[in-house]
């Protein structure tokens, strides 16, 4: 099994190894100043994520169908003056 999270300055000094691991499958997370930074995934595992994620998407109709079908629309409005227009 592979080291997985790398400190940023060990992930610099050893960069073909995370690339190494990365290829193999398995995501490199990387972290600096101790925090979560960066995840270093192959280009497959990158285009298998935002395939899905298209995927999980709703599309627009789907997002369409989802508006609240009330019985018409009842804006609350406050104390708003309309003004008069002359057309």
């Amino acid at each position: 099994m592979h080291k997985s999270q790398w400190r940023l300055q060990d992930a610099k000094a050893q960069f073909s190894q995370v690339v190494e691991a990365a290829l193999q499958g398995e995501p490199q997370h990387v972290t600096r100043r101790g925090r979560d930074a960066v995840v270093v995934l192959s280009e497959a595992s990158y285009r298998a994520l935002q395939q899905n994620l298209r995927f999980a998407a709703p599309g627009f109709i789907a997002h369409l169908m989802a508006v609240p079908k009330s019985g018409g629309a009842n804006f609350d409005r406050g104390n708003i003056k309309l003004r008069d227009v002359e057309l």
